[in-house]
C-alpha cells in the first residue's frame, strides 16, 4: 500500500464519506451507498473501485449487487491514518459549526 495514493483517495470527499460509512464493519452494497451520499451509479463504482485499489476496502458480488466492507486485512498504521482523517469533521459538519 502506498501512502500517496492512500492520502490521495482520502482527499476526495465522496470517497471519504463512503469509508465513514464503510468504516462500520459491516457490507454495504452501492445501492446504499449512492442513497446515502446523493451519488449517482456510476459515479459510487468508480470512487468504490479507487478505494478497491487502493486496498482500503474489499468486494463481494451479490447475484447484480456488489457490497463493500473496510478490508479486514489492513496495517494497524494505515487503520491509524483513516481513523485520524475520519475524526475530523466533515465538510457538513464545519459548515453547521
Amino acid at each position: 500500500m502506498d501512502p500517496i495514493d492512500i492520502v490521495s483517495a482520502l482527499a476526495e470527499e465522496t470517497r471519504l464519506e463512503a469509508l465513514r460509512l464503510l468504516w462500520d464493519g459491516q457490507e454495504h452494497c452501492v445501492c446504499e451507498l449512492m442513497k446515502k451520499l446523493g451519488a449517482t451509479q456510476s459515479r459510487m463504482s468508480r470512487h468504490m473501485a479507487m478505494l478497491k485499489i487502493v486496498g482500503l476496502v474489499i468486494d463481494r458480488r451479490d447475484a447484480q449487487w456488489v457490497r463493500y466492507r473496510r478490508n479486514p486485512h489492513l496495517d494497524p498504521r494505515i487503520i491509524a491514518v483513516v481513523e485520524a482523517v475520519l475524526a475530523l469533521p466533515s465538510r457538513d459538519r464545519r459548515a453547521a459549526a
